[in-house]
């Protein structure tokens, strides 16, 4: 059976992260320095010290996520392993998609800390505070959340934002539009609808501000052929074509992170085990909740990188 790594995404973060692998592995302490550079900033005092509020910052929270599964990467290719023959695959949740094509060659680390830094930003301001919102279903299937979505959309905006798998779906849009629509998911059976404490309605429509912002960064970005193909959150398909890779990353900011999907594809074509680099274990609980037969393995501690290595070698 053929091996994936995974990428977390927001919702992952926690201070103190990526502290452990910088202390251990000297190559994981220099990628928190390398991204502090690129951005000007001394973003690794903020991880590891916080505070949580500053640090869950759309802008600073991307770029961060990312240093810690890049740092964990590092720290593996220092002792001996490479991508090439051991990896099928590499996706993303979301702003993890970066992390992916950066584990993969696609950005170099100083690249994708500032085009996360820009996508964060982007983001960010695209919609004023308060204007917009995001909820969490549970326990409602997607056609009928899809439903009540276009019955809210017909007054104010709201879509589905993430189809998460597990019987969780996040939808987003207006707070007007995504309030409507949790209310009416909750009288349709969802177990229920939960407002998520979040700054500005991420994959929705109302992103497109920031779609345009990333299109500009993008092109003027170098971006290689990943060493291994990047299943991508809006079409889940593999590739390492890198046009081909830049569009669905704008697409991205608009669109839908299929990641039930996501994983259901990867145990359609033979994978048969996910690492999840990086902070935190949300995209192995939701592993487990989609598919049962795929194995997940967490890597984001001392600890789980040589254990990583041992199962690798």
């Amino acid at each position: 059976m053929a091996t994936a790594f995974t990428f977390p995404g927001q919702g992952s973060q926690s201070v103190g992260m990526g502290r452990e692998l910088a202390e251990a592995f000297p190559e994981a302490r220099a990628v928190f320095e390398e991204v502090d550079e690129a951005l000007g900033q001394k973003l690794s005092a903020i991880m590891w010290e916080g505070p949580d509020d500053v640090l869950t910052l759309t802008s600073n929270q991307q770029p961060a996520l990312m240093a810690v599964s890049i740092a964990a990467i590092r720290a593996m290719e220092a002792r001996g392993f490479s991508f090439t023959g051991k990896v099928a695959y590499v996706a993303g949740h979301s702003l993890g998609e970066y992390s992916a094509l950066c584990a993969a060659g696609a950005f170099t680390l100083s690249d994708t800390a500032r085009l996360l830094r820009i996508r964060g930003d982007a983001m960010q301001e695209a919609v004023p505070a308060g204007e917009g919102a995001m909820a969490a279903i549970l326990g409602l299937d997607q056609d009928a959340v899809e439903a009540a979505c276009r019955e809210a959309s017909a007054r104010s905006a709201c879509q589905i934002a993430n189809d998460n798998g597990g019987g969780q779906i996040v939808i987003s849009g207006t707070k007007a539009g995504v309030e409507d629509a949790a209310r009416l998911c909750t009288e349709r059976g969802a177990k229920r609808a939960i407002m998520l404490p979040v700054s500005a309605p991420f994959h929705s429509a109302l992103m497109a501000p920031a779609a345009e912002r990333m299109r500009a960064a993008l092109a003027e970005a170098v971006i290689k052929a990943p060493v291994v193909p990047v299943v991508s959150n809006v079409a889940v398909a593999p590739s390492t074509d890198p046009k081909e890779i830049a569009a669905r990353l704008v697409e991205q900011v608009t669109g839908r992170v299929r990641w039930r999907e996501t994983v259901e594809w990867f145990g359609a074509n033979g994978v048969g085990t996910l690492y999840e680099i990086g902070s935190g274990k949300v995209l192995s609980g939701l592993a487990r909740r989609i598919n049962r037969d795929i194995a997940t393995v967490p890597v984001n501690t001392p600890t789980d990188v040589e254990t990583a290595l041992s199962a690798l070698a």
